[in-house]
């Protein structure tokens, strides 16, 4: 009885090994855009996963002090038989984002940000000497 309920869950568990069941986008925000913080000199250095994703994909908002990257994208797969009509087709659309607080000093010319090979970095200054505003003269004639 008990090797008959092995073969049975054994057949289960060999069609959720195929590859129709194991897709590259499934699960939350946090498993896709995997992000590492070290701090370098004076400032923080972010670096997060975006595999399979364009530069043109993501966009990072700054806003109240909260640093936001989203990465949205659409995908569609299509096999097509010898005469071109079409056997197999799938879409993907979809969003994940992540939130930082950096600060409310910190403005969006202060942060450089780079994507390469699938990583998005960015330099984020700890502190922030922003110069005070000169009052500007206004000439009398």
């Amino acid at each position: 009885m008990l090797l008959a309920n092995r073969g049975f869950n054994s057949l289960f568990d060999d069609m959720f090994d195929d590859p129709f069941f194991t897709r590259s986008y499934s699960g939350t925000s946090s498993q896709v855009m995997k992000t590492d913080i070290h701090e370098k000199d004076n400032n923080y250095m972010v670096e997060m996963e975006l595999p399979g994703y364009a530069k043109e994909d993501i966009k990072a908002d700054l806003k109240d002090g909260y640093l936001t990257i989203t990465a949205h994208k659409n995908e569609t797969k299509e096999e097509k038989d010898a005469h071109g009509k079409c056997i197999h087709k799938e879409r993907y659309t979809g969003t994940c984002n992540r939130s930082f607080y950096v600060g409310d000093e910190v403005t969006q010319d202060d942060i450089k940000a780079a994507f390469k090979d699938g990583v998005l970095t960015l330099q984020i200054p700890k502190e922030v000497q922003h110069e005070e505003e000169q009052p500007k003269l206004i000439t009398i004639e």
